[in-house]
């Protein structure tokens, strides 16, 4: 196949494609046809939330190359909402079309001892790994990393699902039988004060904007509660966290939005450190407060990006606090109560069953500052 020949900034009237068709991907196409732009998604699964809001559709699997050479002739940039996707099918998308992200920062970020080498090769810190394929390999990184630790498929995992928590007694045969022979890693237990994330854009053009960095709670392995500005989250940092994220962006020659998620670790005297648990080469659920708290939000800014046109001001909309709550599972049954609230924004995402831990929507709010 010839390499794609499409260059300069997508013009308003054009097409985005977009791989994958799920809330994220929903978005983004919300955020596109404010500014004129047509979406075509591309996804296995016919009943995608993001189909009712897109120009054009095709249902195939990602390793069709007919399909996907087809989809990407028919659109002018190519971005993902999501990164478990073959590698081979970003390299075919590719071809045919300008890609952002590129395929080298998907190939790093969808597999978790990748991507820990990568951060590591950069200076930064990470949880303590190592590679597990059988069950001596389990024990050796358990002698090296103690207990208590995290055993994670390396790819295809997330809100929890392809972890375990290791304790000491426990049957590490039986344990990683039930992973089913994938690759995997164990990580050492981090005693982190909590999470925080960074999500931030950078353009064709190199230039680079991060939102204010976020703390995140978690119920059950799934977010559920994000707070903007972090509540005591010094101001040094959330600086060198925003620093992070942009050596990350910078190193992977990254075009796009992308969040990093970090541990706060107390340090001596009471300072903090900060270590990387996992990168996302794509818009958020710790992002989703910017359609409300930003000037721009990070569906637009993603639009922006992969466009080639000028980065939006990220900065919040003004001096108030930003939650935002997922809805999960029957959760979304609320929504009645929800739109009577005043000062509270919904967002459902067209989802058929409220299956539990299936995120269904958000609501956001915009609060006054808590007292420091």
């Amino acid at each position: 196949m010839a390499k794609t020949t499409k260059a300069g900034p997508v013009r308003p009237g054009g097409t985005i494609g977009i791989l994958g068709g799920g809330q994220l991907g929903r978005m983004i196409a919300l955020a596109a046809a404010n500014y004129g732009l047509k979406v075509h998604v591309y996804a296995p699964d016919a009943d995608s939330p993001a189909f009712d809001v897109c120009s054009a559709t095709t249902v195939a699997p990602y390793e069709d190359a007919q399909a996907l050479a087809a989809f990407a002739d028919s659109v002018d940039v190519v971005t993902y909402e999501f990164e478990n996707i073959p590698h081979a099918t970003a390299e075919i998308l590719a071809r045919h079309a300008p890609l952002h992200p590129n395929p080298r920062a998907l190939l790093t970020t969808q597999d978790r001892l990748a991507e820990k080498r990568f951060v590591n090769g950069l200076g930064i810190p990470t949880a303590p790994f190592r590679s597990v394929d059988t069950v001596q390999d389990l024990s050796d990184a358990l002698d090296a990393l103690g207990f208590p630790a995290v055993l994670k498929t390396r790819r295809f995992g997330y809100d929890g699902k392809g972890q375990r928590m290791i304790r000491d007694g426990d049957d590490l045969a039986a344990i990683l039988a039930g992973f089913g022979g994938v690759p995997c890693i164990l990580e050492g237990f981090v005693p982190f004060e909590r999470e925080i994330s960074v999500v931030a854009a950078r353009g064709t053009d190199g230039r680079f904007a991060a939102y204010d960095p976020c703390a995140n709670e978690h119920e059950n392995h799934i977010l559920a509660v994000t707070r903007v500005p972090a509540p005591g989250l010094a101001r040094e940092t959330g600086d060198a966290a925003v620093r992070i994220a942009r050596q990350i962006a910078e190193a992977l020659d990254y075009v796009g939005v992308l969040a990093v998620e970090l541990f706060e670790v107390a340090g001596p005297a009471g300072a903090a450190r900060l270590v990387v648990n996992e990168i996302a080469p794509r818009v958020h659920n710790s992002g989703h407060w910017t359609i409300e708290g930003a000037l721009t939000s990070q569906f637009a800014q993603c639009v922006r990006a992969v466009c080639g046109w000028p980065l939006g001001d990220s900065s919040r909309t003004g001096s108030l606090d930003v939650e935002m709550h997922n809805l999960i599972g029957d959760q979304a049954d609320d929504w009645q109560r929800l739109l009577a609230e005043p000062g509270a924004h919904l967002h459902l995402y067209g989802k058929g069953d409220a299956r539990p831990g299936r995120k269904m929507g958000h609501v956001t709010r915009l609060v006054r500052p808590r007292e420091s």
